[in-house]
């Protein structure tokens, strides 16, 4: 199917679904409570992953004949163009991440004594120093251990989106050489390789930061988006080779409960952007779900989408700590009470 539109419709929708997940599995950690799935914000950050790698394979292939990937030239507006969409908000809220470490390391002492956790490493809240600041504002922090999770914001994903940035010309250029299928299995089979290689080497990354422990993430939206300009045969295939990597037992906590998880979600996308391809009623309602995640609400909560997750922690943790303050006062005074 070679594709005329181009927006598609559900997009919107899962972007905003994606970041109300962090919010929401971020507040119910903050505050104890548990419920299965939604509590696991992680799972959240891989859809934003997926759509990631499926909005950079749309757009290259939309232009790709205007703009050739063979020209350096395309290659500098790309990264010029990525750079500008997350850097200036991400430095505004870095500064103020910083400046109010102190604070939001109280608010978290305060949390993790109400649900009675290990206190948090200080030197993520608390080292405001002109080093942590310029390998956070040069983007490198993801590639460092020590730096990879060093500020009061979920910016350890940015650091693995600047990463995937930087190699995705040249996967391009190896997925256009190679055929899509076996160079996207090389690419995952390499990263692999090195994530391995990595841990083997006793190197322990406090998030998965480093783009080798995520690509094979990325690379499931690649092949959904591919599937938009190439045969049914071959889109069947691609999804089909998305399904095989996303299980692969790098990146993260790898349950089987997030395992299964992670397969529905690219089930779930390939789904809603190839519903032509289902059959009679299941293909309907998923042309009516994707049309209905496109629609103008959807719309706007996906390009709210990036500012709520880059500031969410900076106004979830104050609130947890007044309300795990309020709840422990209230139990220590039944507690004397009762003593009494």
């Amino acid at each position: 199917m070679i594709i005329e539109s181009k927006r598609i419709g559900c997009l919107d929708g899962l972007r905003g679904l994606a970041a109300l997940w962090v919010l929401l599995g971020h507040s119910l950690q903050l505050t104890g409570w548990h419920l299965p799935i939604l509590s696991s914000p992680d799972l959240g950050v891989d859809l934003f992953i997926m759509l990631s790698g499926f909005l950079m394979v749309f757009h290259y292939r939309l232009r790709e004949t205007a703009n050739p990937w063979e020209k350096p030239t395309t290659w500098f507006g790309f990264w010029l163009k990525r750079f500008f969409r997350i850097a200036p908000l991400y430095y505004v809220m870095l500064c103020i991440a910083l400046l109010l470490g102190p604070q939001l390391y109280e608010s978290r002492m305060v949390i993790d004594t109400f649900l009675a956790h290990g206190p948090q490493l200080p030197e993520r809240y608390l080292d405001g120093s002109l080093r942590n600041l310029l390998i956070h504002a040069s983007f490198l922090f993801g590639l460092h251990p020590t730096y990879a999770f060093r500020t009061p914001l979920p910016d350890w994903s940015l650091g693995l989106e600047m990463q995937f940035y930087v190699v995705f010309p040249l996967a391009m250029l190896l997925l256009r050489k190679t055929r899509w299928l076996p160079g996207a299995a090389l690419i995952a089979l390499a990263a692999f390789i090195v994530a391995k290689a990595v841990q083997a080497a006793h190197i322990d990354f406090p998030m998965p930061s480093f783009l080798p422990l995520k690509m094979h993430v990325f690379l499931c939206g690649m092949l959904i988006a591919n599937g938009l300009f190439v045969t049914q045969r071959q889109t069947v295939m691609n999804g089909l080779l998305a399904v095989i990597l996303v299980m692969i037992p790098i990146g993260g906590d790898m349950t089987s409960t997030k395992v299964a998880v992670r397969l529905l979600l690219v089930v779930a996308f390939f789904a809603l952007v190839h519903y032509h391809l289902l059959p009679g009623l299941v293909g309907r309602l998923g042309d009516r779900v994707s049309s209905l995640m496109g629609n103008r609400f959807c719309h706007w909560l996906g390009e709210l989408s990036f500012g709520v997750y880059l500031i969410h922690l900076l106004l979830l943790q104050p609130i947890a700590a007044f309300i795990s303050g309020i709840s422990g006062l209230r139990f220590r005074r039944r507690y004397a009470l009762r003593s009494w």
